[in-house]
């Protein structure tokens, strides 16, 4: 099996390269010519954007081919003061460079709007903040020319004091999308709430791929057993993204859309869901040897507070297991087969 790790927005390599620089909607309403503040925060967006191509062939020099892009590339995009603002048109260069060079280069990218993208709200004015914002993600895809290989990763959201109903309302609310926004997405497990089984059962309802974070499943995992994971559910996720690649007619292969899963290491056992700055192989590979035999290709975003360099120390440790005889071979800087 061949596995790719990635990593999220920020470099901690790369200097002066930050994806997300902002601009509060204080000081922006501080700035007296509004169509002075609204170009200052274009500037600002196109910094971002100049940034993230930037990290992008950093990570082509050092054979990464997954990122996680910021959701913050544009300052106040989604605030409900500038609704009238439409920024696409004088950024449009700078996302077409984006897509040109993940196209080139065959990059696997994607979104992971925040805790406030919420389709389970028993609120309408929650709801609409949701859209708005799903379809703010969504338009930066399109904008860089990505087709639906690149996802928005979302979580179910809160229980609202009743888990079940609150899963049948966020089934009820996402359908009634536009296809666009709802073919965009992934649904992941989270690590308070909606554990891997709900998710899934609502994942395969809807018909889009589940992320597994197997993080989130240490610390929240339903009762679920190793053996339960592994035999039951595993053979089910795997078989969400099977569905999409036969829908979007791809394969399975680095090329295609291999099933993805998100690993980060507890921060402490004092704080077991706060995340590391580096990823411990040990419990990674054990996870990924327990599923190798039942798909090629498996992708692995790494959600470490160090960033790239918690990848390029994970596979330093790779290297190690590898001159080891621990049945790893690393192919690239970012790869390894198990």
């Amino acid at each position: 099996m061949i596995v790719r790790f990635g990593f999220v927005a920020m470099s901690l390599l790369l200097e002066n390269a930050s994806p997300s620089r902002t601009m509060t909607y204080t000081n922006f309403a501080k700035l007296g010519d509004r169509e002075a503040a609204l170009a200052r925060l274009e500037r600002i967006a196109e910094d971002n954007l100049r940034s993230t191509l930037r990290i992008l062939k950093n990570n082509r020099f050092s054979d990464i081919h997954m990122y996680r892009f910021s959701s913050k590339l544009i300052p106040l995009a989604t605030h409900e003061a500038l609704q009238d603002w439409d920024p696409y048109p004088a950024l449009a260069p700078a996302f077409y460079d984006i897509g040109a060079y993940v196209r080139e280069h065959g990059m696997r990218v994607s979104f992971h709007p925040d805790h406030f993208c919420v389709f389970s709200t028993p609120r309408p004015e929650v709801l609409r903040s949701s859209i708005r914002d799903m379809e703010h993600h969504v338009r930066m895809l399109e904008a860089m020319g990505l087709d639906e290989r690149s996802k928005c990763n979302i979580h179910v959201g809160g229980a609202y004091g009743d888990k079940a109903v609150s899963g049948e309302r966020f089934v009820r609310q996402f359908v009634e999308l536009h296809p666009a926004l709802r073919g965009r997405v992934t649904l992941e497990n989270d690590d308070k709430t909606f554990n891997v089984r709900e998710t899934l059962d609502i994942a395969e309802t809807t018909g889009n791929p589940v992320v597994l974070d197997i993080h989130h499943h240490w610390v929240n995992d339903g009762g679920e057993t190793a053996e339960s994971l592994h035999g039951e559910l595993w053979p089910r996720i795997a078989a969400t993204w099977r569905r999409e690649q036969e829908r979007l007619g791809l394969d399975g292969g680095s090329t295609g859309l291999p099933p993805k899963i998100h690993a980060s290491s507890p921060k402490s056992l004092s704080d077991p869901r706060g995340h590391a700055d580096g990823v411990e192989p040990g419990p990674l590979l054990a996870f990924l040897r327990s599923v190798k035999d039942s798909v090629t290709h498996i992708d692995c975003m790494l959600e470490a507070k160090a960033k790239d360099q918690a990848l390029v120390s994970l596979m330093d440790e790779m290297r190690k297991l590898e001159a080891a005889g621990e049945g790893v071979r690393v192919v690239d800087g970012s790869t390894i087969e198990l």
